[in-house]
């Protein structure tokens, strides 16, 4: 069962300003949708650029780990919060 958010967020078809242009940038690579864990920040979108470099810094920036490894710690930490991936 697809869990809804209860944080109130904007969609990506209602954004404008800031939070589209960083919904834009979030959907320009693989991914067309804006993930709710950026979403919900969209009511504050300085929050939101700030979680954004936080993500592409942990995800992508200089580690010991391989972003495979990165990416099954991600995925044990949400299934741990019984959060969707």
């Amino acid at each position: 069962m697809r869990q809804v958010p209860w944080i109130r967020q904007i969609d990506e078809n209602e954004a404008s300003g800031q939070p589209a242009e960083l919904y834009r940038q979030l959907a320009s690579g693989n991914n067309r949708q804006v993930a709710n864990i950026l979403k919900v920040h969209s009511l504050h979108p300085d929050a939101l650029a700030a979680h954004l470099q936080l993500y592409r810094t942990i995800m992508f920036g200089e580690s010991g780990l391989s972003r495979a490894q990165r990416e099954m710690i991600a995925v044990v930490v949400s299934t741990t919060n019984s959060c969707e991936y």
